[in-house]
This record gives structure tokens, C-alpha cells and sequence, in this order.
């Protein structure tokens, strides 16, 4: 596979990002809602963390370190990202990551986004296993997670310190054979 996919759901548009959208992930990224459930958003968003976290994608995908993909309305306004991450290893696994602009969330785009990018790392990755982690106290995060098939695997207990606070995380994997069954189930 050469460069990063472009991949669509019944509503979204998943494409690689560009340097134009530096500003958009800016202003979207930088809301502390937002980087408040991040392990490592920063928060104020400084100016040029977009452009340099943007014109890495190629090189980390083809490094298979990690697939960002940004999340964008069929009309093309760009409102978060999904990224699959070390991807690319002995232990044929990647690692969800994923944020939404506050203003788009409770529609379910990050749920449609998330199930189209572990449909892709399945199917034209060939991953074996997609796993996803997150602080307990992202509720809604969890949900996702349970929505789109994964199954709760342990909480990792204060094992992340954000905002001097250390946070509860919560471990989530899915197997291929486990998503073949939940997407034969779906096309029923």
C-alpha cells in the first residue's frame, strides 16, 4: 500500500490530513474538553504543533507507527481524527486512538469513524488484534469501545498521570476472528 488510505462511511470521509487543516485541528484539538480525555494533548495548544504532528503522517505510516486519518463530514469540514497506532509489529497488533471536536460529539461519528478504521486494519492490514485504551472517567469513550465490539479487558489502575492527577485506564481488545463475527452478525 502506497501512502495513507482514504476510506468512507454512510456520513464521514476518513483522509489523510493536509497542512491546510493545521488550523481546524488547532482550534478543535486545543478545546479542553477535548484534551482533557487525551493522554498527552496539549493543552493550551500551541501554535505549530499541528503543522509538525501533520507533516509526520507519511513517514510514520510507512514506518507503520501509526495511521492518522482525518474525520471529516461528507461536506468535507474536518471534526477530529482516528489514528491506528504500531501497527506494524512482530505482534501483527495496532492501538485505537481517536478525538472528536467537542461541538460534534454525542452523533455518533466517532463510533461510525472508529468501526470503519478497525474494518480496515482487519481487512487490509491483516492486524490480528485492535486494542484501545482509555481513563475511566471517559465514559463515553468506554461506550464507543463496547459499541463497536470490543471486549473489556482490565483496568490498568492509576497508571496515567494527566494534569497531576493520576487516572484509572481502562483496556479494551478485539481479535479478527472475534470481528468477523460481529461484522457477519451486522450484514445479516
Amino acid at each position: 500500500m502506497n501512502g495513507l488510505p482514504t476510506l468512507q462511511t454512510a456520513r464521514l470521509i476518513l483522509r489523510p490530513f493536509e497542512l491546510a487543516d493545521a488550523p481546524r485541528v488547532q482550534l478543535l484539538a486545543g478545546a479542553w474538553e477535548v484534551a482533557d480525555t487525551t493522554a498527552t494533548m496539549p493543552h493550551p495548544y500551541p501554535d505549530g504543533v499541528a503543522e509538525q504532528w501533520i507533516a509526520g503522517h507519511l513517514e510514520g505510516f510507512e514506518k507503520g507507527n501509526n495511521l492518522p486519518l482525518a474525520v471529516c463530514l461528507k461536506d468535507g469540514t474536518l471534526i477530529g481524527t482516528v489514528s491506528l497506532m504500531s501497527f506494524r509489529t512482530n505482534h501483527s497488533r495496532g492501538e485505537l486512538g481517536y478525538w472528536i471536536g467537542k461541538h460534534y460529539w454525542g452523533q455518533g461519528y466517532c463510533t461510525e469513524a472508529v468501526r470503519e478504521l478497525v474494518r480496515f486494519g482487519f481487512e487490509q492490514l491483516g492486524l490480528h488484534r485492535i486494542f484501545g485504551q482509555h481513563m475511566s472517567r471517559n465514559v463515553a469513550s468506554g461506550r464507543l469501545m463496547q459499541k463497536i465490539g470490543l471486549k473489556h479487558e482490565g483496568c490498568l489502575r492509576q497508571h496515567l498521570l494527566r494534569w497531576d492527577t493520576f487516572n484509572d485506564l481502562e483496556c479494551w481488545g478485539l481479535l479478527r476472528s472475534e470481528w468477523a463475527t460481529l461484522d457477519t452478525e451486522a450484514n445479516r
